[in-house]
């Protein structure tokens, strides 16, 4: 998994490299403030991918005796760098666009600039769409941010390719600008998204309402063993997920049956949530329940 996780950052680290490459000299070529915003956005794309490499590398760690409890937090951390890196991004871009509304400016060779915006594109999108889909199989939250970051540029660069083409069709400079301040919106909203899914896990959080329903599902399977349960507590660090609760057990049963059904629900829950590590602390029932559905020597002496 880490290994998988560590290419498709490397990946994108190249790809990125290639793209500020071109858009620099696009924007040198044609004096497009919207290539150059583009560009400026990639070289913080690459500032986030190395960030998101490292964050990666870091929660890939095994528990040691200062962290007993991983190191997958690193890349929550690093998913909230990138969020503000991207945030970063966007308010350079509307500084470059204001500036360039405020005291004007002419783009040319405004066909070169769709050729390289446009090969930027698919580019982009290929490895954006890589990044999420390894970011997905392995539920690596620095992945997922770096692959947000990268489809942010390639709505970006879609806006610029937009911009260029209303300034070559209606010779309208003004356009160019325009259209920057608009990538720059594009971008607020991927940061945000970002930020609040990477700043979650910082807080700790509870799982999805749908990931705890499966816990829950996967308890209430052994009803007719398990008396109820309770103090369910849910949080994520990285990609590992962490659950712990008490589980009610008939008063008669003996420490190996209890100790069975806690192994038998771990692995359930692991096998239908990856990457999780379940705590669970045994109770009795009380000999007052009247109400239960488990057969017990107890209940039936009761009766």
């Amino acid at each position: 998994m880490l290994a998988t996780k560590e290419n498709a950052a490397k990946l994108s680290i190249v790809a990125v490299s290639l793209l500020i490459i071109m858009k620099v000299v696009a924007s040198i070529i044609t004096g497009s403030i919207a290539i150059r915003a583009d560009a400026v956005h990639s070289a913080i794309d690459l500032l986030a991918v190395v960030i998101g490499y490292i964050g990666i590398r870091i929660s890939g760690k095994p528990p040691d005796e200062q962290h007993a409890f991983g190191h997958g937090k690193a890349e929550n951390i690093a998913s909230t760098v990138i969020a503000g890196l991207i945030f970063v991004a966007a308010g350079a871009i509307a500084y470059q666009a204001v500036k360039r509304l405020i005291f004007g400016g002419t783009v040319e060779l405004v066909t070169v600039g769709i050729y390289v915006t446009a090969a930027a594109i698919v580019l982009n999108g290929i490895i954006s769409w890589y990044a999420s889909r390894v970011a997905r199989s392995t539920d690596s939250l620095a992945l997922e941010a770096t692959a947000r970051d990268m489809f942010a540029d390639v709505l970006s660069s879609c806006a610029v390719l937009v911009g260029l083409i209303l300034v070559r069709l209606t010779g309208i400079s003004i356009l160019d600008p325009i259209v920057a301040l608009l990538v720059a919106a594009v971008i607020v909203r991927t940061a945000y998204l970002t930020i609040k899914k990477s700043f979650g896990g910082l807080i700790d959080v509870k799982l999805p309402e749908a990931e705890e329903g499966i816990i829950r599902s996967c308890i209430l399977e052994h009803s007719g063993n398990v008396v109820a349960f309770h103090e369910l507590r849910t949080r994520k660090a990285g990609s590992q997920r962490y659950i712990d609760l008490h589980l009610v057990m008939p008063r008669d049963a003996s420490v190996e049956q209890a100790h069975r059904m806690c192994d038998h629900l771990e692995q359930d829950i692991e096998t239908r949530l990856s990457y999780t590590d379940v705590t669970i602390h045994v109770e009795p029932c009380t000999i007052e329940c009247t109400q239960c559905s488990v057969s017990c020597a107890l209940r039936k002496k009761r009766r």
